[in-house]
This record gives structure tokens, sequence and C-alpha cells, in this order.
């Protein structure tokens, strides 16, 4: 009896041990929730009176930042190296496409502020409470994309600084990676006021990296005149650059006052993502078309990638160069913080009791499988760029036709449908089934992948046209969700 006894004190002990330790962190992170700027609340809507922030031009510079990197740069170089466009088509296709593939991403960031709700908390208003799920998904694979692409330009970047020998992309992707966990970590509150300042030394540095090889931009590869193939295929990819951001848009606006202008919201983020992305991609473009006709360049590109080609470029300024490299190499933690920080929230949305799990448990998991994809994706870094950029517009496009179709014909652009009763976001009985959208986003796929023209497939429609499946997905999924929805209104009355 003395045994059991002694056995069942001591078993209370260590529970109230671990109660306290326990109580003791839950103490800590709501004291650092106050007083340090950590986010601890996650995807659940932003309460009405929590929503504060007045200062709306601090949307611009969180996108501006994002954008403002060598991520576009390098995505710029795939349309003269790899389609073979000449520098003024290339220009063009950027011009034009992404013009137009930013208008949904601004518009759909100006539902933050009268919702409080985070992007595919939204969603859930069309495709239900568990079939959103499949976005979740396909956004957690699409944003985990982008994360290993900016972690391996980083890395490059610092490895290109000391010519592998100190610092190797493999040690670079970790120090870009460990930078960006810790603003993600943080929250809301810090990665705006981290982006609020961040983008300045990043400009100063792309515009010294310009000047200081930019005399040699104009020695492009002679190339023949562009194909309508070729346009479209490209215009797709610089689409699928775009497009996936809707997926995302309000996470960045939920805290801004409910009366925010929406014209505002959205116009600051139109001009925070299109204005550095044109003329960065465009930059990227005439960096493209001349590195073979340059060897230092080439050599470069060989090494490091796009990372070393701009590394190549600052050569000639010694140390003054490679100390603008490393400031070009953390330039991507702006837009590696911000998609960290979404994807935190994306992990809650996947399954229903996951927003019982903190945010910021999210951000170590996400770090820890970037660093391991990335490593490994640096060693055929633009084979993979162009792969996994060939498929994230699609469903991207067939996300935004559905989600844009329901808010402004079956809801009439009115957020009241969203908020006026504030428990309908977690209710599946308050909320649609989803058999309209997730339909709808399925069924266009049935032309979307004729139109496909990618390095694995090229569709029959694509042979002849080059890839349109963005914009089949786009267009079909909207025309599609009419019908459906209208009959799952009639048949679930919901």
């Amino acid at each position: 009896m003395d045994i059991t006894k002694d056995i069942e004190k001591n078993s209370v002990e260590v529970n109230t041990e671990r109660e306290s330790h326990f109580s003791g962190l839950k103490s800590l992170l709501s004291r650092l929730e106050h007083h340090g700027g950590i986010e601890v609340k996650g995807a659940i809507p932003v309460p009405y009176e929590e929503r504060k922030i007045t200062q709306y031009w601090h949307v611009f510079s969180l996108w501006f930042c994002m954008s403002c990197n060598m991520l576009p740069i390098t995505f710029g170089m795939v349309g003269t190296s790899s389609f073979g466009l000449s520098l003024r088509d290339a220009a063009l296709v950027i011009l034009f496409f992404t013009a137009f593939s930013t208008v949904p991403v601004a518009y759909m960031c100006s539902w933050g502020p009268p919702t409080g709700m985070r992007q595919l908390v939204l969603a859930r208003f069309s495709f239900g409470k568990y079939f959103v799920s499949i976005l979740v998904l396909l956004n957690l694979a699409t944003l985990t994309g982008f994360c290993v692409v900016d972690s391996v330009i980083g890395g490059q970047a610092l490895s290109a600084v000391t010519s592998g020998t100190s610092v190797n992309a493999t040690v670079g992707i970790v120090i870009i990676a460990l930078l960006s966990l810790l603003i993600s970590f943080c929250g809301f509150k810090v990665l705006h006021f981290y982006e609020k300042y961040a983008w300045v030394p990043a400009l100063i540095a792309i515009i010294i990296a310009t000047g200081i090889g930019g005399k040699h931009l104009k020695e492009q590869v002679e190339v023949p005149a562009a194909t309508a193939s070729q346009v479209l295929s490209f215009g797709g990819l610089v689409a699928s650059f775009m497009l996936p951001w809707a997926a995302l848009a309000s996470d960045f606006s939920t805290y801004m006052h409910p009366a925010a202008p929406p014209f505002r919201i959205a116009f600051y983020t139109y001009m925070g993502l299109a204005l550095p992305t044109v003329l960065l991609m465009t930059l990227g473009a005439a960096i493209g078309g001349a590195t073979p006709n340059i060897p230092e360049w080439t050599e470069g590109y060989e090494q490091n990638a796009a990372s070393g080609v701009l590394a190549a470029m600052m050569h000639p300024a010694g140390g003054f160069g490679r100390f603008v490299t490393v400031i070009l190499a953390f330039s991507m933690v702006g837009n590696l913080a911000a998609t960290m920080y979404s994807i935190t929230l994306n992990f809650q949305m996947f399954i229903p009791w996951m927003f019982r799990i903190p945010r910021y448990i999210f951000s170590i998991v996400i770090t820890a499988i970037v660093i391991g994809v990335a490593i490994e994706a640096a060693k055929k870094f633009f084979v993979n760029l162009e792969n996994f950029l060939g498929l994230i517009g699609y469903w991207s496009a067939a996300f935004i036709g559905v989600v844009l179709v329901d808010h402004m014909f079956f809801r009439g652009r009115n957020f009241n449908a969203y908020t006026e009763d504030e428990t309908a976001w977690n209710d599946s009985k308050k909320l649609p089934p989803g058999f309209a959208a997730i339909g709808a986003a399925v069924l266009c796929f049935a032309l979307v992948i004729p139109g496909m023209n990618q390095i694995w497939f090229t569709g029959p429609i694509a042979r002849t046209t080059g890839d349109i499946g963005f914009e089949v997905a786009l267009v079909l999924s909207a025309l599609l969700y009419v019908p459906f929805r209208f009959v799952e209104r009639k048949v679930f009355e919901r």
C-alpha cells in the first residue's frame, strides 16, 4: 500500500510539474504577444475591435518588399535564356501578363479589413469547411515551393560571394532560412515592421548592381522573332508568378481598420506587386539574354545559376561588389519570411482541429522542410524552377475564378454575408457544402490539360497555341460554378 501511495504521489507531482511548465510557457507567450509583438492568434478571424491599423500604405511597403529582390530577376531570366525570346518580346510579355494577373490579387487583398479573415478562411464560403482543405494542401505545396526557390537564390548568392570556399550554397540556404524563421515566428506586427524598411537596402543594391554591370546588357543574343506559342507559354509562367499570391492576399491586411478604403488597399497592393515585378523581371530578361555573350557571367551562371550571374556582374567593384551581393542575398528574407508566415496560417487551416496548435510552431516545421528540400533542389535549379512554376498557375486560376464569381455574383460584393454570423466561418452547417466549387475547379481541367505546355508534357491544343492553361482555368471554372452553385443552393438550401 505504501508503494502504491508513493507511486500515486510521484505521479501527481510529475503532472503538477508538467502543468506548471505548460502554464509558465503559456504565460511567457502571452507576455510576448502583448509586449514583444508575437502573434499567437493565427488563422482565426481577427475581431472587429482588434483591426486598428490605419497606416494603409504599409500594405504597399509589404508587397513591394516581397517583390524587390532577386526572385523576379531570376524569373525574368527564364524568358530569354529558356524560352528563347528577345529582350523586347520578353519585356512586353512581362508587362502585359503582369498587369492582368495582378488585378485579382489586389482586389482580394481588400477583403481583409472588412472581414478580418485570411484568404482561405474566406474560401470556405464557396468551397465549404472540408473541401477547402484541398486548396490549403495545394497552397501549402505552392508556398513551400516559393520558399525553396527563395532559399536557393539567397543561399547561392552568399556562396557566390566567396566562390563557395567559406560559404557554400548549403550553408547559405540554412542562413537565409533561419533569418526568415525569426520574422515568421513573430507574426503580423514584426513582419510588417521589417517589410516597411527592408526594401530600401534591397533596392539600392539592385540599382548598384545594374549600374556596375549595365554596360554589358546591350550585348543580347540574336534570336528569331517570337512565335505565339513562345509568347503564351512564357506569359503563362509570368502569370504563375503572380496568381498564387491571390490565395494569401488578405492574410496581410486582416489587422487593417474595417473602414479602410477598398480602392486604396487594392491600389497599394497592385502597385506594390506589379511595379517592382515588371521592372525586375525585365532586368532579369536583359541579364539572361546577355549572359551567353559574356564569359564571366556564363561561368557565374554555371556555378550558382542566377545568383552567380549577379555576383559576376559586381566582380569589377571588388570588395564593395561582394558587400552588395550579400545585401542582395539577404533581400530574399523579405519574400521568404512573408511566405513562411502565410504557410503557418495554412497549416492551421488544413485540418480543423489544427487551429488548436499555435501558429508559431508551424514556422519551425516549415523551416526544417524548406532547408531539406532547398539543398536538394539547388542541384538542378532552373529545371526545378520551370517544373514548379508550370503547375501552380493552373490551380490558382481555377481558385480565383470560383471565388470571384461567388463574391461578386452570388454575394453581391456584400461583406456582411461573411461577418453577420460570427460563427459561420467554422460551422459546416452554415457554409456551402462545397460541391459546386470543387466540381467547377476540377472539371475545368478537362480543357486545361490539353492546353498545357510543360517540359514534361504538351497537350494537343498547346502544340498549336502554346500554353493557354491558366486562361482556360480562370474562365471555365467561373462559368461552370454559376450553374453548379444554383443547383447546390436548391438542393442544400445554403
